[in-house]
């Protein structure tokens, strides 16, 4: 008995390690590409050693680890629903046994813990260690600019926990309630993160749609269009024959010194704009056949068919709402992952289910850019503030971990929540779900229809030829009709 106790021991203590090693393995994989990434966009600095420079270091060191923590969300839910079916497929293959429903479990609980310590602690600390000085008075230095953030954080935790007190203490004031007011670690922070997590789905159910129908365009511009009743060479000529003229007008008002710098500036931006569009004609006429007439259809209908898809999806998952309950998102604490298959098609739509995923995560990123409210935090390359880079981080941060909530609220997976992610507790409201998946349909719908009839109506103008109408006029001259000092018409 003795000598089975130890094996026992021994079996859960190598597993245990083995976890920590897989689980070690896979953020150290997500904190290098992190870091490459942040360092791609983040602005240049001298190599001068001072204390900016180590605050920087700092505050890239936390924002690194937060996209890393956004990088394992995004990627949680599709490994779990992957190591299912593998487990189902290979249920005795000891070269696997590492995938266990412990694993898993784990990986659900370090995400989960990790993304409240990014958004409560780390992200706060970073911006306030960023712009902080130190108290008045005070001798100046990193010690003292490290005083003042903490100070700030404990007024920030105040202020959050003073508000949360306030609308749970008027939103529930049963007894039980009142009572639970004050836990902190079992009430208050599964609370806010649950706050956070409705505020993340409803900022993937604003973005996500948006970010679909820009997905056309943003692959429109990265691949090359066939070209259906368009003449390249003429374009091309127009193109150069507008190039040469504000040449020719750049030229003139620089040798004319009373010329305002604002008009040659104008000007400047303008012959930039030319020669972006004679560089993207020239690149589609020298693009093969190939490339033209079957890539870019291609993707075309990739890009439509996962955003049908998924819309079906949600329509199909309203009609379980509606006559099914266990089609409600809910949390699992069972351990036996790899029993049964939640996909009917088995892998095949576990495959599906896991693209779509990631197509939900990209189109939600390329629609927050998108949004006005949030183009200032467009990322650039060599050329994004440090202070920019945390918002990026924050704003990709809430929305990859609301990824899973969102993907099993409109029913893309039945793979059940793990850990405090199934612990929300409006995942449990009828209506709040109901009306979740309602929005996203017609949302999505309208979106996909308000796009492809603009697309339509510019390429059939494009093919009219009535698109030329409106170059009458150019905006840098408001006397653009008038001829040029060369006797030269100034528009085409």
């Amino acid at each position: 008995m003795e000598e089975d106790d130890v094996t026992i021991r021994e079996q859960n203590f190598h597993s245990q390690v083995r976890e920590y090693i897989i689980c070690f393995l896979l953020f150290a994989v997500l904190y290098i590409v992190s870091y490459c990434i942040i360092t791609r966009y983040k602005r240049k600095s001298d190599d001068h050693e001072d204390e900016d420079a180590v605050v920087n270091r700092i505050s890239l060191y936390l924002c690194t680890f937060t996209l890393a923590v956004s990088g394992g969300a995004v990627f949680l839910l599709p490994f779990s629903i992957i190591s299912s079916e593998i487990l189902l497929s290979f249920p005795r293959n000891y070269y696997i046994q590492w995938l266990n429903g412990s694993l898993i479990h784990g990986l659900w609980n370090l995400v989960s813990l990790f993304s409240n310590l990014c958004l409560f602690v780390l992200m706060p600390f970073a911006y306030f260690f960023l712009e902080s000085e130190g108290f008045a008075g005070s001798k100046k230095g990193i010690k003292a600019r490290i005083l003042e953030t903490f100070v700030m954080l404990f007024l920030l935790a105040l202020l959050i926990l003073g508000i949360v007190w306030v609308a749970s203490a008027l939103i529930d004031n049963d007894a039980a309630s009142m009572e639970s007011l004050y836990d902190l670690w079992e009430f208050y922070l599964p609370y806010l993160y649950s706050c956070i997590s409705l505020m993340g789905g409803l900022l993937l159910l604003m973005c996500t749609p948006v970010g679909m129908s820009r997905m056309f365009t943003v692959v429109g511009q990265l691949l090359v269009k066939p070209t259906i009743l368009e003449d390249l060479d003429e374009q091309i000529y127009c193109i150069h024959l507008q190039e040469e003229a504000l040449q020719r007008r750049l030229n003139g008002s620089s040798s004319h010194t009373y010329i305002r710098g604002s008009f040659t500036f104008q000007l400047t931006k303008e012959l930039d704009n030319i020669r972006n569009q004679k560089n993207k004609l020239e690149r589609r006429k020298k693009a093969s056949g190939w490339e033209k007439n079957l890539l870019y259809p291609m993707v075309m209908l990739i890009l439509l068919a996962g955003t049908t898809i998924s819309v079906i999806m949600v329509a199909l998952n309203i009609l379980y709402l509606l006559v099914d309950e266990t089609a409600m998102p809910k949390g699992s604490t069972e351990r036996g992952i790899g029993n049964t298959s939640l996909s009917t098609f088995g892998v095949i739509q576990a495959v599906v289910e896991i693209i779509l995923m990631f197509y939900l995560m990209v189109s939600s990123v390329v629609g927050f850019y998108s949004l006005r409210v949030f183009e200032g935090l467009t990322p650039r390359k060599d050329d994004t503030t440090m202070t920019t880079i945390i918002g990026c981080c924050v704003s990709i941060l809430v929305l990859s971990s609301a990824l899973p909530v969102m993907s099993r609220t409109l029913g893309i997976t039945r793979f059940d929540l793990l850990g405090d992610f199934g612990r929300f507790n409006w995942l449990g409201n009828f209506y709040i779900v109901l009306s979740y998946n309602l929005l996203f349909a017609v949302v999505t719908t309208l979106c996909l229809v308000r796009k492809f009839t603009s697309a339509v109506r510019e390429e059939l103008l494009k093919a009219l030829g009535l698109d030329k109408l409106q170059l009458s006029n150019s905006p840098a001259d408001p006397e653009s009709g008038k001829l040029s000092a060369n006797g030269h018409q100034k528009t085409l």
